[in-house]
């Protein structure tokens, strides 16, 4: 990959949470085919062994530039103790990838227990992250970047789960906040982004099936495509997929502002008085 963000130097390190499968890895993946040191955080177990021998395999330097950390992020004194650990390990930390993420399903009158656990993990993580890593990555005042995964849903909040819309639209909201601090932080060489992934095939997204659909990009794929968005210094790296364009991203959340803008109901793609209108606004944008 002839094209990178500066940041991404042999020397420099990474600290990925939710870096035992799925996008994580593949992260961790591409990041210690650079060269780079490479922490991986997520729960213990098997999982996280076999995550790290595989990262160690494509590092330059092997199991010297890789470490593995058992963390739960939904608690904060863990994410703190991952932050020391990976500087006592490896020094400055100048890649935070706060990735880690569930999604058992919910409903809104469901299980309260999963409601707790999504937003304790899926948001609860990525704020104790942003928070214990932002402030670790401007202490050292190198260029550094924190990348925080939101996800479609929590922008256009499709019907179907709930909690886990809820707790991805915190992310969008946090790291719109994170990323306004830090360049009006003075002497800041750090910057937030927004990873928007599209239909990935990974094991959060795969219900059962073990044959990717059609539709669905690899996560390789998808971290291909955010290493080239953080090439350009985007924020917002919406990731299309074999089924969905940029375009139809583009225009299904257009839709879902107009919804506030409009004064239609909310989530109106879905209602029954408004789906043809939607249907015939894609029509005449050629989708």
């Amino acid at each position: 990959m002839s094209n990178l963000h500066p940041v991404f130097q042999p020397s420099n390190t990474a600290v990925i949470t939710g870096a035992a499968s799925g996008i994580g890895l593949a992260a961790a993946k591409a990041f210690a085919a650079l060269g780079l040191n490479v922490v991986l955080a997520d729960l213990a177990g098997e999982k996280l062994d076999r995550a790290s021998a595989e990262v160690a395999a494509l590092s330059p330097r092997g199991t010297d530039a890789v470490l593995a950390v058992a963390t739960d992020v939904s608690r904060l004194e863990e994410v703190e103790a991952l932050a020391k650990v990976a500087e006592a390990r490896f020094g400055a930390v100048h890649i935070a990838m706060n990735n880690a993420g569930i999604q058992p399903g919910s409903a809104l009158f469901g299980p309260f227990e999963n409601w707790q656990r999504v937003l304790d993990v899926n948001l609860g993580g990525v704020i104790h992250g942003s928070r214990v890593f932002g402030k670790a990555l401007l202490s050292h005042g190198e260029p550094a970047i924190i990348i925080n995964t939101g996800s479609k849903q929590g922008i256009t909040t499709p019907p179907g789960d709930p909690a886990y819309n809820v707790a991805k639209a915190g992310v969008k909201a946090l790291t719109e906040a994170l990323e306004h601090e830090l360049r009006n932080t003075q002497g800041s060489k750090v910057s937030a982004h927004l990873l928007i992934p599209g239909f990935v095939f990974t094991p959060l997204a795969a219900n059962g099936r073990t044959e990717k659909p059609a539709g669905a990009w690899t996560a390789e794929q998808t971290v291909d495509f955010m290493m080239e968005s953080l090439a350009r210094g985007d924020f917002y790296i919406l990731c299309p997929d074999n089924d969905v364009s940029r375009k139809l991203d583009e225009k299904r959340i257009e839709w879902a502002a107009h919804d506030i803008i409009d004064n239609r109901p909310p989530l109106s793609r879905w209602h029954k008085d408004h789906a043809p209108a939607f249907a015939a606004f894609l029509k005449s944008n050629g989708l």
